[in-house]
């Protein structure tokens, strides 16, 4: 996933991580079906561990991600994996100690799912120097980065600026709205992209956006406060809500999906119409795809080849690292449109924010 930009470093203290390989533009399932972290077998090539972001396995977002990207290190790696879930309100010792426990049962390769990681990461690797390690959406602390640890740093605001563009299509109140769980670094470009795509589609079109809190890790796991909000724009006329909130999208989308025809959801990391009841699938529009299944690979395949993944690590359009869903064929006839768009952000034609505060 990628370098990470100054204003990220900086404002990764204050916010929360999430919360995503084919053909560019189109979708990926994303959530684990099967279980595949059942223990470490000895003769294995590598000894994979996932050690979970809030709201853990089961999200249908940024944990499933990766839990996928565990699954196709089994198969076609012959990995051997475990995990280890995450609870709200952890403290950086806390996960520090899940951490040496993973590489105490004899992990190899090590992935912290969420910047959440990075100080904890940044305490245990020296300790480890024969155990590799990923940190998703992760920074280094000491601006010094160890040899053994990568960091996957994505551009969300692409794929976000993608489907902001199929929102301002669909819409036909000209109100859509952004959920997110925590105003900060991580989830603002989010928010930026989704409100850039838009307005460079129609300028005119109101973009409600609304976090459900303003600091801490409950803003990823709370459907209940998801669907208030939800409920609260669409009863206010918005016709397509994005979210970026990671297990608390499920509010969302229970929201929508009762409000009836012509009221759209946007899934965010994986492809999350594939994840959700049949009566939510038919209201989600599409989703803004973080590739981090593809991001866990990656790290694992270089562990095995010998040659392991250090420093940052970024993923974009460019390198199918983020991306648009075209399940349930809501948006087929926009693709072209949403292409030419990613066209231009490839190339640099296109520049996408960052930060929400300059996005008009």
């Amino acid at each position: 996933m990628r370098t990470v930009s100054k204003i990220v470093a900086m404002g990764l203290i204050a916010s929360v991580a999430l919360t995503a390989c084919g053909t560019k533009h189109d979708n990926t399932k994303a959530s684990g079906t099967s279980d595949v972290c059942t223990g470490f077998k000895s003769g294995t090539s590598v000894k994979l561990a996932i050690a979970f972001d809030v709201g853990g396995r089961g999200d249908h977002s940024f944990n499933d991600a990766a839990y996928v990207g565990a699954e196709k290190a089994v198969k076609d790696l012959g990995a051997s994996c475990i995990d280890a879930q995450a609870t709200q309100g952890e403290s950086d010792p806390q996960r520090a100690d899940r951490l040496k426990q993973l590489a105490e049962q004899g992990a190899t390769a090590i992935v912290g799912v969420g910047f959440l990681y990075s100080n904890a990461v940044n305490t245990i690797a020296p300790q480890y120097p024969k155990v590799h390690f990923l940190v998703v959406d992760g920074f280094d602390p000491d601006k010094t980065v160890n040899k053994n640890v990568a960091y996957d740093s994505f551009q969300p605001q692409e794929s976000s600026f993608l489907v902001g563009v199929a929102a301002a299509l669909k819409t036909k109140a000209k109100k859509v709205g952004f959920i997110g769980a925590v105003p900060g670094a991580v989830i603002g470009p989010f928010q930026a992209g989704f409100t850039a795509g838009v307005h460079t589609v129609d300028p005119s079109i109101k973009v409600d956006a609304q976090y459900i809190v303003q600091s801490g890790d409950k803003g990823f796991a709370d459907p209940t406060d998801a669907k208030t909000i939800a409920q609260t724009m669409l009863d206010n006329g918005d016709d397509v809500i994005f979210h970026a909130a990671g297990l608390s999208g499920s509010g969302l989308f229970e929201a929508v999906a009762a409000a009836g025809a012509g009221k759209w959801a946007i899934g965010v990391d994986s492809d999350q119409y594939t994840a959700v009841p049949k009566n939510q699938a038919a209201h989600i529009l599409t989703s803004a795809l973080k590739r981090v299944d593809t991001g866990v690979y990656d790290f694992a395949a270089s562990v095995k080849a010998g040659s392991p993944q250090t420093s940052y690590v970024t993923y974009d359009l460019k390198n199918n690292g983020v991306g648009v869903a075209y399940s349930g064929g809501f948006i087929d006839s926009y693709k072209s449109r949403i292409d030419g768009y990613a066209k231009q952000i490839e190339d640099g034609t296109i520049k996408v924010p960052t930060d929400p505060s300059k996005v008009k």
